[in-house]
């Protein structure tokens, strides 16, 4: 099985850490982690596809061991960072990954430069602006989206407390708790246990407005895309799917794969295998092509 390694990454003032596993000279993935959460959580998949491609999985600006922060919570303003990221690492063939937030600013890189990429996934979550995107803002149980997005107050109420803030939303949206387990849950609460950290959290749901705003504009995608969900979720898939072809999106596939909302933990080898799966595809389409 693949060794992860870690490195630091210069990026416009803010210094990126990468954890990844794999020789660079192979065909690579990019994951990008949600919140509240950190690269780590992508570990294991990390090791599976290490063994035959560049596995590359970064703490996002700001949070974790990555240091400096973003200049807004805005995705396409962190995608800039990606996208340097990519180069610096000389990565090749990417095919870029997003978990919950880190869906929405890979969604952001596709809009940017997804001519670069290989192929495009997303892991359980809304794109700010693109349908069910309306619907879930409406949906009680989304009432975190509103209070994130709230100046200061989420800071106020939530540091010194954020073990319990975050273990209320592991145990909420997985399907079995234990999944992730006490040394995982510590080491995300470390990830944001800096206040600029636990802001620059934050500050990714402060900026899904203009996000909303933006993607509603982005235009045709014609990269191919993978859409992925738990099995858990109660949200037909195909409502994402509809709300990707809407927004112009021309090839989108869906895959339902066990667990809940946080994939890397609770179905790390499904994944690891719904993603070489997309990767035999996005081949096939290249050469279709």
């Amino acid at each position: 099985m693949a060794r992860i390694v870690t490195r630091m990454v210069d990026s416009d003032g803010l210094s990126i850490a990468v954890r990844s596993a794999g020789d660079a000279d192979r065909p690579a993935f990019v994951l990008l982690h949600g919140w509240p959460q950190c690269a780590a959580t992508f570990d294991r998949v990390l090791e599976l596809l290490g063994d035959d491609f560049f596995a590359i999985a970064p703490d996002l600006p700001g949070v974790g061991d990555s240091c400096g922060a973003p200049e807004s919570g805005e995705k396409t303003a962190i995608a800039g960072h990606i996208e340097y990221l990519i180069d610096a690492l000389a990565a090749r063939d990417v095919i870029l990954v997003g978990q919950d937030v880190g869906g929405m600013v890979a969604f952001a890189c596709f809009t940017k430069f997804g001519v670069r990429l290989k192929g495009g996934v997303i892991l359980n979550t809304v794109i700010p602006g693109i349908d069910p995107w309306d619907r879930l803002l409406a949906d009680p149980r989304i009432w975190h989206f509103a209070f994130h997005s709230i100046p200061d107050l989420p800071e106020a109420m939530v540091t010194g407390r954020e073990r319990p803030y975050f273990d209320y939303f592991f145990d909420m949206l997985t399907r079995s708790p234990e999944r992730i387990g006490d040394a995982a849950r510590e080491r995300y609460v470390d990830a944001y246990r800096r206040p600029e950290a636990l802001k620059a959290g934050f500050d990714w749901y402060r900026g899904m407005a203009a996000d909303a705003k933006y993607n509603r504009r982005a235009g045709r995608l014609a990269m191919p895309l993978l859409y992925v969900r738990g099995d858990q979720d109660p949200t037909e898939i195909e409502a994402y799917l509809a709300g990707f072809r809407k927004n112009g999106v021309t090839d989108v596939t869906g895959k339902i794969i066990p667990g809940g909302h946080f994939a890397g933990d609770e179905a790390p080898d499904a994944l690891a295998g719904a993603l070489r799966e997309f990767r035999a595809y996005c081949d096939g389409a290249a050469r279709a092509a």
